[in-house]
């Protein structure tokens, strides 16, 4: 049995796909883009964080680079549910950090929504995929032929 994947290009039909592979998460792919759009964000918090806070540019470094890795770690072990969690504490921090540049509080609240987003919505599109994937595995239904 093998399943179709999206191939190069809009509208096209990539190669067959064993049926031993694991599909894509689009929860594990959403949530990942969110991580990886907070390391972006740590990085040019600490830029204004060196000018407008009363931190030592020391502390800000550490405290960037421990973040970012934070994020990148917790992108890269989605696949168990420690990623997951190491999310949540991320997105705990990022708000936390509020106390040091006040602005990150409304970034940290925005990124929030989005990780909450990227969770439930990622999590319905598996969901829809498993459905249809179900659904195509199914044999056809034929007409009675005993009318």
């Amino acid at each position: 049995m093998s399943e179709r994947v999206a191939g190069p290009g809009p509208g096209r039909r990539g190669a067959r796909v064993g049926a031993g592979a694991e599909p894509r998460s689009l929860r594990r792919s959403f949530a990942a883009l969110v991580l990886t759009g907070e390391v972006l964000v740590v990085g040019f918090a600490a830029l204004v964080a060196t000018d407008l806070s009363d931190v030592p540019g020391t502390q800000v470094l550490v405290a960037t680079v421990l973040m970012a890795a934070l994020c990148l770690v917790a992108a890269a072990t989605l696949r168990s549910r420690t990623g997951y969690l190491l999310g949540w504490l991320v997105q705990l921090l990022l708000i936390a950090s509020a106390v040091w540049v006040p602005l990150m509080g409304v970034l940290g609240l925005l990124f929030t929504g989005l990780w909450v987003t990227a969770l439930v919505q990622g999590g319905r599109a598996d969901d829809l995929t498993a459905r249809r994937r179900a659904a195509a595995d199914r044999p056809p239904t034929t007409p009675d032929a005993s009318r």
